[in-house]
């Protein structure tokens, strides 16, 4: 269950909400250009990075560094095709770089944070180092399309007939998703599943078509949460080791936000229509939560699981969470 919410509200639209690995902070990025480091424990706002004239439309949180637990870093990406690394511990600017012609729209650290995976609104996906500010590899599989979702998690992928540590996602608009293997400190990238699905017609969704959201389950690693895959409103859960949907989940509504819950088994799912559902996988109960003014866009559960936000334009709802 959930319940709550308190709020916070600006006069910008807020694209990303991430966290802290330690789950101490937690940080926005909005249209006015800004990335805001906030206090979990307060809700204060700390710290303010600011980049005049470009929208910040996508952010990551560096994972915990080895050797280096101090060392944290958000990287961030604007609407000029820009990439930039901010240390949240000593409040500077590290890097800057141009791996895109167009705007960045998705951004993750690989899982040892030395490698930044970023995706634009033409579809390509670029690999850079960010000690370097190099950027060594560039994939165009998605080319058309825009990058609606990146995601890496640490898994060795030899149980999936592959080589590396890093597994991770891109989603682009046109319902395509694809998986890849890595070992980046060699160089090595391959592709391990492609999904794809034709689209929802307009009559189902009038105003634009739904996002495709992708993530890997935190209770599976080689499962696959997605939504707008097809022509039904639902999440299916896909499996990589066997190659097929293994289940599948009815929404009222297309979504346009998810997040699982790094806890119990939990889903929140956010839709156009302003509500907020909360799925518990294993039951398949159901709640849903009214009480946002536009279309939820963003839903993230915290590290800890006990809390989740959910943002709608330029509002941001906390909801705590029990089960």
């Amino acid at each position: 269950s959930a319940w709550g919410p308190r709020g916070l509200t600006w006069g910008w639209l807020v694209n990303e909400v991430v966290f802290s690995p330690s789950a101490s902070h937690w940080a926005t990025c909005s249209d006015d250009g800004s990335v805001r480091v906030w206090s979990l424990a307060s809700m204060e706002l700390l710290i303010q990075f600011q980049v005049l004239n470009q929208s910040c439309l996508c952010l990551a949180w560096s994972p915990p560094s080895r050797g280096r637990p101090e060392e944290q870093q958000v990287a961030a990406g604007y609407s000029d095709g820009t990439l930039r690394v901010f240390s949240v511990s000593q409040i500077a600017m590290e890097l800057k770089m141009r791996p895109h012609r167009a705007a960045l729209t998705a951004i993750a650290f690989s899982a040892d944070g030395q490698t930044i995976l970023s995706g634009d609104k033409d579809g390509l996906v670029a690999v850079s180092r960010p000690r370097t500010g190099m950027t060594f590899h560039v994939l165009s599989d998605h080319r058309g399309a825009p990058i609606s979702a990146i995601q890496s998690t640490n898994k060795e992928c030899g149980d999936l007939g592959a080589e590396g540590a890093d597994l991770w996602l891109a989603a682009s608009s046109d319902q395509r998703i694809s998986i890849w293997a890595s070992d980046w400190p060699r160089g090595h990238c391959e592709l391990l599943d492609w999904l794809s699905s034709p689209s929802p017609t307009l009559t189902e969704f009038p105003s634009r078509p739904p996002p495709c959201l992708a993530a890997f389950c935190p209770w599976d690693g080689a499962l696959l949460a997605c939504a707008g895959l097809g022509m039904h409103p639902e999440v299916v859960f896909y499996s990589l080791h066997r190659k097929q949907v293994v289940e599948r989940i009815p929404l009222p509504f297309f979504a346009v936000s998810l997040s699982l819950s790094p806890g119990a088994h939990l889903m929140a799912v956010g839709f156009a229509e302003r509500m907020l559902r909360l799925v518990d996988c294993e039951s398949g109960a159901m709640q849903d939560f009214a009480g946002h003014d536009d279309l939820v866009q963003l839903c993230r559960f915290a590290p800890s699981a006990r809390l989740l936000f959910s943002v709608a334009h330029s509002e941001i709802l906390v909801w705590e969470v029990s089960g």
